[in-house]
């Protein structure tokens, strides 16, 4: 998928849980790391607020666009 997710990034730099994420944003921690691990399809935008409110950043430091790879064939 051409968007990665750093969330893992951010809590790094937090010093942060992913559960301690997941309560204050009020997701559960398995919604958490379905959209860390980039197998989400789709995030709603309040959850994009409020994960940047908590993590003190902008959409742009938990989402960014890759190529894909398609030399493949």
């Amino acid at each position: 998928m051409p968007i990665a997710v750093d969330i893992d990034v951010m809590l790094a730099r937090r010093k942060m849980s992913v559960g301690e994420l997941a309560d204050r944003v009020g997701i559960t921690p398995a919604n958490l790391a379905v959209l860390k691990n980039g197998r989400a399809k789709a995030v709603r935008f309040a959850t994009l607020a409020a994960l940047c409110e908590v993590l003190e950043c902008q959409p742009g430091d938990l989402l960014r666009w890759e190529a894909e790879d398609t030399a493949g064939g």
